[in-house]
């Protein structure tokens, strides 16, 4: 059995997403999982950190989703709520626990493993969706991984980009491609026809080479050529690409002055470039300023904790000095 999070019916944010949040456990000091005794607690979820991302960039967002009614999705949910977004569509369910995902860093190498199999948040269904709450909004954010999780959530994935479509709101899909989660054979073609309904198609440059199964620059280019999105391609050397109207253009990357976790530098990329397109931006400005988000965020351990507000990031741009004391 579910139930909302709060009776308060809220309007529509600006922006709308949806997904599996949970629980993330991570060992403190540098042993790996089977070694350590102690383990730090926080939250993962890609479109959560979005959504906490553009909160913190000065944007309306609601994030709905399951989570169990167990001390994890309680701790999300207030979490969440406390960034700034809107969560009231958000449903604990009885039934089922909150996901659990426990990632370590051994030999700097970064390596995940989910506990989500029959999570709560795998029993979404279209019926789950508030039509109007999206409908209200200027743009739905969805993402590869729900439609991962299960049928159900497969089929509410599509249900939610089919009402954006239906009443205008524009649609951003970021495949974020999971192989723990189904092969690429699998992801291939429920990925590929979500890529033809958006608006914004924010893929990797390696998601690309997998999906369209080349590593040939210029195919790729051309198969985003043919979709009707704003594609814009993550994970070039040093910079972004966009692709529009059979053009390319490429947009530097910021430095990071030091990188400590690369985790969630994906998700900060999607917030700044929803926020820079909220803010009236040109295609290209909103890349810039994803970028610059993303090379903040490495710098940050964590996986949402270092995105940065718009008051920081305006302090950068106009390179503010610290005064400590």
């Amino acid at each position: 059995m579910s139930k909302a999070h709060t009776g308060t019916i809220t309007p529509s944010p600006e922006v709308v997403t949806f997904g599996e949040t949970m629980g993330l456990m991570m060992p403190t000091g540098v042993k790996g999982i089977e070694y350590s005794a102690q383990f730090e607690k926080s939250l993962a979820g890609a479109e959560s950190n979005v959504a906490i991302g553009i909160a913190r960039l000065g944007h309306t967002v609601g994030w709905f989703g399951h989570l169990g009614a167990d001390p994890l999705g309680q701790y999300g949910l207030k979490l969440i709520r406390g960034e700034g977004v809107d969560v009231s569509r958000a449903q604990l369910t009885e039934g089922a626990p909150t996901g659990l995902i426990i990632r370590e860093v051994v030999n700097g190498r970064s390596s995940v493993y989910y506990y989500r199999k029959h999570s709560a948040a795998s029993l979404m269904q279209p019926v789950h969706l508030d039509e109007a709450y999206i409908a209200g909004a200027k743009l739905l954010h969805v993402t590869g991984i729900t439609p991962a999780l299960s049928g159900s959530c497969r089929d509410t994935v599509q249900e939610a980009v089919r009402i954006a479509r239906k009443h205008g709101v524009k649609v951003c899909f970021d495949p974020n491609l999971r192989l723990k989660l189904w092969s690429a054979a699998e992801a291939r073609e429920v990925l590929l026809e979500l890529a033809g309904q958006a608006d914004y198609f924010l893929p990797g440059l390696d998601e690309l080479k997998l999906l369209y199964e080349t590593d040939n620059f210029e195919q790729i280019v051309e198969r985003l050529g043919k979709l009707n999105a704003v594609s814009i391609v993550k994970g070039g050397d040093d910079e972004t690409y966009v692709v529009e109207n059979g053009s390319v253009s490429a947009v530097p990357y910021f430095k990071a002055e030091r990188v400590i976790d690369t985790v969630g530098a994906g998700d900060g990329f999607c917030a700044g470039f929803i926020a820079g397109l909220l803010k009236g931006q040109s295609h290209t400005e909103a890349v810039r300023l994803g970028n610059l988000i993303g090379s903040l965020v490495v710098q940050a351990s964590g996986d949402w904790e270092g995105l940065p507000t718009w008051a920081q990031v305006q302090a950068v741009l106009h390179n503010e000095t610290h005064v400590e004391r």
